[in-house]
């Protein structure tokens, strides 16, 4: 790595550890509602929440959560119905990919956490097009070509959207958002997940190109030669 990467990695977690908010927290029992957002509590949910608690830093934890919350109240705020179970595994597991035991050497985050979806779900026979509901939920939760896939399917994108960027937010009632980061806190959310970001496009940058993370990790890893547009058209085996 060279020193202008590794120096910004290691500020990034140097200051997320200094918060003191490193692995999950695994005692704590969740809210069943938070802002009017009933929770589901099925067997499948259960296990899906007990995965990405036991899987992912707290922080992560609870933006998987916050995202269903927010999908859900942006849901509300749009008269669109969904399916509660699949989207709250979906936004449960959503960011696996982010995490070691998922990471595969060569695919995007978001493919390796649907597949980490996919498996979870077959192990638990669950419905096999609902599975393909939260699947797609989750590869194309950071794309703009959801919007040709059925609405429930943005629903992961959307309410991430909302915690990361704040997308969406205006939609809500007053004192939503407070109640939702009151039961769910960010837990310095802005420094740990750049850091995670920043890890990931250290650990593979080839995964991110031409993906949502295409232009950061271009930015946060110095020592990957990215290819260019430019640069593949020309190298095309043609004359013109």
């Amino acid at each position: 790595m060279t020193c202008m990467c590794m120096s910004r990695r290691r500020f990034l977690m140097t200051a997320a550890m200094a918060t003191g908010l490193g692995g999950a927290a695994m005692g704590a029992e969740l809210p069943r509602v938070i802002a009017g957002i009933r929770l589901p509590t099925t067997a499948t949910g259960d296990a899906a929440v007990a995965l990405a608690r036991t899987a992912s830093p707290e922080f992560l934890f609870n933006h998987a959560l916050r995202t269903y919350v927010f999908a859900a109240l942006l849901a509300g705020a749009d008269g669109q119905q969904f399916d509660e179970e699949a989207i709250f595994i979906a936004c449960c597991l959503h960011d696996l990919g982010l995490v070691a035991r998922f990471r595969t050497p060569d695919r995007p985050f978001e493919l390796d956490g649907a597949f980490a979806a996919k498996d979870f779900l077959a192990e638990r026979g669950f419905d096999a097009k609902r599975s393909e509901l939260v699947v797609e939920a989750i590869a194309f939760h950071t794309s703009p070509l959801a919007e040709l896939r059925p609405p429930e399917v943005s629903m992961v994108g959307e309410g991430a959207g909302a915690d990361v960027f704040g997308s969406g937010l205006k939609k809500l009632k007053p004192g939503q958002v407070d109640d939702v980061v009151a039961a769910l806190p960010r837990l310095g959310f802005k420094t740990q997940f750049e850091a995670a970001l920043v890890d990931y496009c250290t650990a593979k940058p080839r995964a991110a190109i031409g993906t949502w993370t295409d232009a950061f990790c271009r930015s946060h890893n110095h020592d990957f030669a990215f290819p260019t547009i430019e640069a593949r058209l020309a190298a095309a085996p043609f004359k013109e």
